[in-house]
């Protein structure tokens, strides 16, 4: 069996997700399965590797479950918990936490419980430590029902793109229910995709499994629909006949866990299946749901590996060469950044980081469809995604999709998204870059805009970062325009739209006087006026435009507005 290690466990998943208080037998220790603690059931006498999650127990009255996972030769307890003992002591491994790291996802459910004192974990720690058990903590808003999908998926399998190694073994389940039922299977999940098939020989298939298979989708249709219908209302496996001359009857079941349908299996019934084919296709179903499980497991963590990669590269700390190999892209890949966001109230509603998360599903889901395996994470609220070859048809495409996703948020979240395209860049050492383009341009974005592209806003881009800079240096914010506005202020004068305007207008003073809705006469004599009063030298080509960006972008006067 291909087990994981404690210390391949924790390089996969990492912190602040997992951390490590202490490993007394070396992080070579093997990790076979993960264990949901339950105080109302016996706990088992024996349970070499597992590594249980301390469900309903603080870490600061763990000595008990430490002891009794100890005498069971499990590899390690899982508690939640700060960022380590108060003591100071790392962990005997020498990997120790990291304090001040946040968690790992801020939208999990919130612990029933408080949080351990830190001497409660220090002295967890040198309970494990005695008995030679690993004592590892997650996060205090962590749900245990995530941790527990993380860790499984993570010693289950290696993780793979979509769950590969759990969907290989569908296909050998496939295999193994068509011997036994004596008939040509499928296996499909709940939006009636064709997960893996049966390739037994002599066994007949008709015409439309054969279509089936080969477009990895089921026909639709209303009599099909019908049969779903039936078959997931029933609590076992049905017959059903077939549905025109070229086919043949059925005999299927739903595949579920927990009251959640995960799929079905189907099977081609020719009139000469197994006399216990519906006992078999059962216990097929058993099967395929731990399969199916698994790979969604196998999936999410995944998405939580890339998500997380793709984070540390938007802040600029994962190593470029190593990130970009892991999300599958070639060396000079040119990229962009692409951030989704709710707008304005939306975001901050009570409801507001829960349609955040579901926006990251949708984006997800979209860019998964037209890219396949994709790095897509939520940051601050916003969701961002990497999208690969960015140049000329690339890039329409890109916008397009950009647009077809904030439709569809916006008509399944019923809040409007509005969504940034950051500039191209010519590989992944400079995505953070994008990222930051990609964040202006939803600044800049009008009330009328929903999508937009670094290059159709760059203008007010760089008058947005300009005013920014100048504002924050004092030399800069200075200038003839705090007197131009003071006197506006104390004598009820215009100076300040006027010549705002009449820079606008490229020094025109006819279109000047339009912006104004005043006559040229009047407009000149402005200018004339603040000349005299203020002592502005207009001629100087240097400094109208001076004049020009601080009273555009420190006073946010605009002749367009006026």
């Amino acid at each position: 069996m291909d087990t994981r290690t404690l210390g391949e466990l924790l390089d996969t998943l990492g912190e602040p997700a997992l951390r490590l208080l202490t490993a007394p037998a070396g992080l070579t220790t093997p990790v076979t399965e993960v264990l949901l603690y339950d105080a109302h059931a016996p706990f088992p006498d024996r349970a070499p590797g597992a590594l249980l999650l301390a469900v309903g127990v603080r870490a600061d009255a763990a000595a008990a479950l430490v002891d009794e996972a100890a005498a069971a030769r499990m590899a390690g307890l899982v508690v939640r918990g700060g960022d380590g003992p108060s003591s100071g002591q790392g962990p005997s491994s020498g990997r120790g936490p990291s304090p001040g790291q946040g968690p790992s996802s801020g939208h999990l459910l919130a612990s029933e419980q408080g949080p351990p004192s830190p001497q409660g974990l220090a002295d967890a720690a040198d309970r494990a430590r005695e008995r030679g058990l690993a004592l590892l903590t997650v996060d205090e808003d962590a749900a245990w029902h995530h941790v527990h999908l993380l860790l499984a998926g993570a010693v289950g399998a290696r993780p793979s793109p979509a769950g590969g190694a759990a969907l290989g073994d569908l296909f050998s389940l496939a295999g193994a229910v068509a011997t036994a039922v004596g008939g040509a299977t499928v296996i499909e999940d709940p939006r009636q995709r064709i997960l893996a098939h049966s390739t037994i020989p002599g066994q007949p298939v008709d015409e439309p499994r054969r279509q089936g298979i080969l477009g990895r989708q089921v026909p639709g249709s209303p009599e099909n629909t019908e049969q779903y219908r039936v078959l997931f209302a029933s609590q076992g496996p049905v017959r059903l006949p077939a549905l025109s001359a070229e086919e043949l009857p059925r005999l299927a079941v739903a595949v579920r866990a927990g009251g959640e349908t995960l799929g079905s299996l189907w099977v081609v019934d020719d009139g000469t299946l197994a006399p216990d084919a519906e006992e078999a296709l059962a216990q097929g179903a058993s099967t395929a749901a731990l399969l199916l499980l698994r790979a969604r497991a196998a999936q999410e963590l995944s998405r939580h590996m890339t998500g997380d990669l793709l984070r540390r590269l938007l802040d600029g700390t994962a190593e470029p060469a190593t990130a970009a190999e892991r999300l599958g892209l070639a060396p000079g890949t040119p990229v962009r950044v692409a951030a989704f966001a709710l707008e304005g109230a939306a975001a901050g509603a009570p409801d507001g980081e829960q349609a955040a998360l579901r926006l990251l599903d949708l984006v997800r889901l979209q860019c998964e469809a037209r890219y396949g395996r994709h790095a897509c994470v939520l940051v601050d609220g916003v969701v961002y995604a990497l999208l690969p070859g960015a140049y000329g048809r690339a890039g329409e495409r890109q916008r397009r999709l950009a647009e077809d996703i904030v439709r569809r948020a916006g008509q399944a979240l019923r809040v409007p998204v509005r969504a940034g395209l950051g500039d191209v860049v010519p590989e992944v050492a400079e995505v953070r870059g994008s990222r930051e383009d990609a964040d202006l341009v939803l600044r800049v974005l009008g009330p009328e805009e929903t999508v937009a592209a670094m290059e159709e806003v760059r203008a007010r881009a760089v008058l947005l970062r300009l005013s920014e800079l100048l504002g924050e240096r004092r030399e800069l914010a200075a200038g003839a325009w705090r007197d131009i506005m003071a006197y506006d202020a104390g004598h009820g004068t215009d100076y300040a739209r006027t010549l705002v305007c009449w820079l606008d207008a490229g020094c025109d003073m006819a279109r000047a006087a339009r912006l104004l809705a005043v006559h040229p006469n009047t407009c000149r004599y402005r200018l004339r006026q603040a000349r005299a009063q203020l002592g502005i030298d207009l001629d100087d080509p240097d400094e109208r435009l001076v004049l020009w960006l601080q009273l555009r972008t420190l006073a946010g006067l605009r002749g367009a507005n006026a």
